[in-house]
């Protein structure tokens, strides 16, 4: 069997996936990939590449500090090691490219795979939750909208999770009590929606026609729409905790924005 090993100043997850894929292109070789991760200095470069001595195999690197590359290679040479350097060749010429020099940090690109996975749980998590589904997780919510129809409750949900918050939506319905999960949660992450009232027949209105729906009905009669944002204005005003954000005339991105302050305002107190 031969052997490929994967040195890293990270978790080695970046050059294990580019080798693996290369490896596809070949068919039944035995080979073995075993990572070394966490290389950040001297010492541990030594340690790292007298286990690829021991048992002597390729050496495809990740390596950001040029000095610790070069340090790879100067080993590699004398114990006779084959050596592939990944990342400097593509950071040489983005840096020609780009006219800037590079952070030379480690781990940048596994913080930023981990941000995309993050964000990715979080958009699985909020579709699962949407409009008062499964409401039995709100306490696993970052955040909990709740509204009325047409509130803009899924648009707001969707766009917070893309920014990595697990969001739930919970619909209030006139005359019915909401869910009693709703209050058994942490009620600060609770946000309340408000909209005008005129400007809520107009989306309801809008919404029946495109779906070829009659628009005679308490769904978008103004009266009713009316008595149901005073409900909600009730029942926001006996939680405290709330968060109540008006999005009448709003953006979603705006309306995100004032949401995400309040979250960092609240995480640092």
């Amino acid at each position: 069997m031969k052997t490929i090993y994967v040195l890293s100043d990270s978790t080695g997850e970046t050059a294990e996936r580019v080798i693996r894929a290369a490896l596809s292109q070949f068919y039944d070789e035995d080979v073995r990939v075993q990572r070394l991760s966490q290389v950040r200095t001297q010492a541990e470069v030594q340690q790292a590449m007298s286990v690829a001595a021991h048992d002597p195999g390729m050496v495809v690197y990740t390596i950001v500090d040029p000095l610790l590359a070069e340090a790879v290679e100067r080993v590699a040479e004398e114990a006779g090691l084959i050596t592939v350097d990944v990342l400097s060749p593509l950071i040489y010429s983005l840096s020609r490219y780009l006219g800037a020099t590079s952070m030379e940090k480690p781990g940048l690109l596994q913080r930023i795979d981990t941000d995309y996975h993050k964000r990715v749980e979080a958009v699985n998590f909020t579709v699962r939750h949407d409009d008062g589904q499964e409401t039995r997780y709100l306490h696993k919510a970052d955040l909990v909208l709740v509204g009325v129809s047409r509130s803009s409750k899924t648009p707001l949900s969707m766009y917070l999770a893309h920014k990595g918050y697990k969001v739930a939506n919970v619909p209030l319905v006139f005359g019915i009590a909401p869910p009693e999960e709703l209050f058994e949660i942490d009620q600060s992450k609770i946000v309340g929606l408000l909209i005008d009232p005129k400007r809520l027949v107009e989306i309801r209105t809008s919404r029946l026609i495109n779906m070829r729906q009659g628009t005679r009905g308490s769904y978008n009669d103004y009266h009713h729409v009316e008595e149901e944002l005073v409900a909600c204005k009730q029942l926001y005003r006996q939680h405290s905790d709330w968060f109540v954000l008006n999005i009448t005339n709003k953006s979603v991105e705006e309306a995100a924005s004032e949401i995400m302050r309040r979250m960092d305002i609240k995480n640092i107190q």
